[in-house]
C-alpha cells in the first residue's frame, strides 16, 4: 500500500490566517493543498479558483492537489498554474472528453486523477485506467464541506483497491474527500485509501493546528 499523506481542505481555512497555517503546513511537511473549484453548474456551490491557486503557488512550494469540480475542464485547463509535482482531479461525470483532460494534466507535467461521485460505478474507471495517477473518491456528494460519509463508502474504497491491484496497477493511487476525520480516516486507510482529504472535521477542526495534523498523521499509520 502507499505510503498515507495528507492534503488539507484549503475551503476550510481562515482566510484571514491563511498564510500562517501555510508556514506551519510547512513546517510539518504537509504533502499538498486541497483546492476546491466549483463553477456553480456541476455542482451546486461556488469556491476558489485561478486568482487563488496563482497566489497560492506564488506563496509556497508545497504542490498543488486542485480538484475541478466544473463542466468541461479540458476546455480550462490552461487558467491554473499547474505543473511538475501537482495533482489536478477531472470528474468523469463533468465532461464527453474526459481523456483529453487527462492527456492535458499529463502534458502540464502534474499527475491525472479521476474523480468518482457517490453514485458512480467504481469500474467505471477502467477504459482510463492508463491515463491514471490516481482516483478521487467522494466519501460525500459534492459541493458543500461538512457532510457526512455515504454508507458503502468504505467498501467502494475496498473494491477500487481490488480492482487496481487486479489490474496490475497498485500504485494508482486512492484519494479520499469527504467526512475525513479523526474515526473515519483509520477506516478509509484500512480500506486501501492513501491520501486523504481533510477539512472540518480534521485538520482544521478546534485546537491547535500542528497538534491535529500530528494527531492525524498517527491515526493513519
Amino acid at each position: 500500500m502507499n505510503r498515507a499523506e495528507l492534503s488539507p481542505s484549503l475551503m476550510c481555512a481562515d482566510v484571514f490566517e491563511l498564510r500562517e497555517t501555510l508556514r506551519v503546513f510547512g513546517q510539518c511537511g504537509v504533502e499538498y493543498l486541497h483546492i476546491d473549484v466549483m463553477d456553480g453548474v456541476f455542482v451546486p456551490n461556488f469556491c476558489l479558483g485561478t486568482d487563488f491557486c496563482r497566489q497560492l503557488r506564488a506563496e509556497t512550494s508545497i504542490p498543488l492537489d486542485v480538484h475541478l469540480m466544473i463542466t468541461e475542464p479540458e476546455k480550462k485547463l490552461a487558467a491554473f498554474p499547474i505543473g511538475a509535482g501537482d495533482l489536478v482531479s477531472v470528474h468523469l461525470e463533468s465532461a464527453d472528453r474526459i481523456d483529453g483532460a487527462l492527456t492535458a494534466i499529463r502534458a502540464r507535467g502534474a499527475k491525472a486523477f479521476l474523480a468518482l461521485n457517490p453514485d458512480t460505478p467504481v469500474d467505471a474507471i477502467l477504459p482510463h485506467l492508463p491515463l491514471l495517477d490516481g482516483v478521487l473518491l467522494m466519501t460525500v456528494y459534492p459541493g458543500f464541506a461538512g457532510q457526512t460519509m455515504t454508507p458503502d463508502s468504505l467498501d467502494r474504497i475496498a473494491r477500487l483497491r481490488a480492482l487496481l491491484d487486479r489490474c496490475g496497477r497498485p500504485e494508482v493511487r486512492i484519494e479520499v474527500d469527504g467526512n475525513v476525520n479523526y474515526e473515519k480516516a483509520p477506516l478509509m486507510r484500512a480500506a486501501g485509501a492513501d491520501l486523504f482529504v481533510s477539512g472540518s472535521s480534521g485538520v482544521f477542526r478546534r485546537g491547535d493546528l500542528r497538534e491535529n495534523i500530528a494527531a492525524m498523521r498517527a491515526l493513519l499509520q
